[in-house]
């Protein structure tokens, strides 16, 4: 296999992540995987999806879709909506000038963005959930087998 695995697809997103985060100088916890607590501002593996094609009837392509929360704040919160507008914004800014980052010669390559702003945890227990203004990057790799 060339190219990428589900372990390194998770690896970069959360290096990806991180990089981007101390550049700016943001305070994000960042986790390979979803944390037992939150505390935004909070960023974590949420999915890893993965589809394969067969190309020429030898070699599957393996596309790996990996899908990262970025928890800014309190529901509703304009805080958290601005916190959230400055972090997207200048994350596509930042992989402008860094396309080996997550980009066409990358191991990963940023494939969108989508507004949670009504996002709950699920997984927490119900009596300590609460609702967050979240954001999910999707981020996909491929690679042949």
């Amino acid at each position: 296999m060339t190219g990428i695995s589900q372990a390194s697809a998770r690896a970069a997103a959360v290096e990806f992540v991180t990089d981007y985060a101390v550049s700016m100088d943001v305070k994000l916890q960042v986790y390979p995987a979803r944390p037992r607590t939150l505390y935004p501002p909070t960023a974590f593996v949420d999915r890893i999806r993965e589809t394969d094609t067969v190309l020429a009837g030898l070699t599957f392509q393996r596309t790996i879709t990996v899908d990262v929360l970025i928890v800014h704040g309190l529901f509703d919160s304009n805080d958290a909506a601005i916190q959230k507008d400055a972090f997207v914004d200048g994350m596509y800014q930042w992989v402008i000038g860094r396309e080996h980052t997550a980009g066409a010669n990358s191991l990963i390559r940023i494939a969108g963005t989508e507004d949670l702003p009504d996002w709950v945890p699920e997984w927490i227990p119900p009596g300590e959930q609460r609702t967050y203004y979240a954001t999910e990057i999707t981020l996909e790799g491929f690679g042949t087998n």
